[in-house]
């Protein structure tokens, strides 16, 4: 769920910047992000942008289409439904049919996107907030929110990394359009304004998305979240587990709280934000073998 809010998101504010700058927009980044196209495979879709939107929220051959993200978190929600309320259930079933309506097709190619896309974006925020008023504080609120933050943090640094790529991670480019798009993309636009008075500078940029604890998709952040809702886990019968995994969380934790801007730069960012996502992919290894791999 996190991941189709966070692609529906990104093809919002970027189908918004392809209207602004049709000659040098291209839809490249958004799809090495949320995709598993090869290179060669973006000539396929093309530049046209409802062909992309199209691809990205209702093909149903398009793995991590929003459609197919939808319906395997329907399956995933029918498994556990004594674990859950029925108002989320409810509301993840409305979700569903909304993303199979079969006018979506026609109004993502005939109509405004932006406006097809907001009431799908509203549905998950529907769901977050159905989760927060229902949800008791258990076990399966502290894993969906596990699963939650593991996703934004990964979404964060994946995004923050294609879009300085683009630029051959060169620091010193202050261009004010494109840093306003990715920030508007992860919804800290009006954070970066109320945090920054300088203007839009890239090593802004990365300290806001990466380290500042206020923001609620900065990659910090989401690891605090991580460990909080990971205490809540902690019991005698499972106390290797949780201290290989509480191990594995904490020491990303201290990565992330030792570093500056000029420590990220000087070491490469990319390289950084490399290892940043092998550690989150490893610690979502570790809890799908300590606490799932059983089914």
């Amino acid at each position: 769920m996190e991941r189709a809010d966070g692609i529906l998101r990104m093809l919002k504010i970027n189908y918004a910047s392809s209207q602004d700058e049709p000659h040098d927009f291209s839809w490249a980044p958004v799809l090495e992000i949320f995709t598993y196209l090869e290179d060669e495979q973006y000539s396929v879709i093309g530049n046209d942008s409802r062909t992309v939107l199209q691809y990205m929220v209702t093909d149903k051959e398009n793995p991590n289409s929003v459609l197919n993200i939808v319906t395997k978190a329907r399956e995933n929600a029918r498994s556990v439904q004594d674990h859950i309320t029925k108002e989320l259930w409810q509301c993840l079933n409305d979700f569903y049919h909304a993303v199979r309506d079969e006018n979506l097709v026609q109004w993502l190619d005939r109509e405004d996107p932006v406006s097809v896309l907001d009431v799908l974006i509203k549905q998950g925020l529907l769901y977050y907030g159905t989760i927060d008023i229902t949800m008791s504080r258990g076990e399966g609120y502290a894993f969906i929110n596990l699963g939650k933050f593991i996703e934004r943090a990964t979404q964060s640094a994946d995004i923050l990394d294609v879009k300085f790529s683009d630029v051959n991670y060169d620091i010193s480019i202050a261009d004010t359009t494109y840093w306003k798009y990715l920030l508007m993309s992860i919804s800290g636009y009006e954070l970066y304004l109320k945090t920054y008075r300088s203007g839009f500078e890239a090593r802004n940029v990365v300290e806001l998305i990466v380290l500042n604890r206020d923001f609620p998709r900065s990659v910090l952040y989401s690891i605090n979240q991580m460990m909080r809702y990971f205490t809540r886990l902690k019991s005698d019968r499972n106390v290797d587990s949780y201290q290989k995994i509480e191990f594995l969380i904490g020491k990303l934790k201290s990565k992330i709280n030792y570093s500056t801007t000029d420590s990220i730069l000087k070491q490469d960012l990319h390289e950084y934000l490399e290892e940043v996502k092998t550690d989150l992919n490893e610690i979502g290894v570790t809890l799908n073998q300590n606490y799932f791999a059983y089914a």
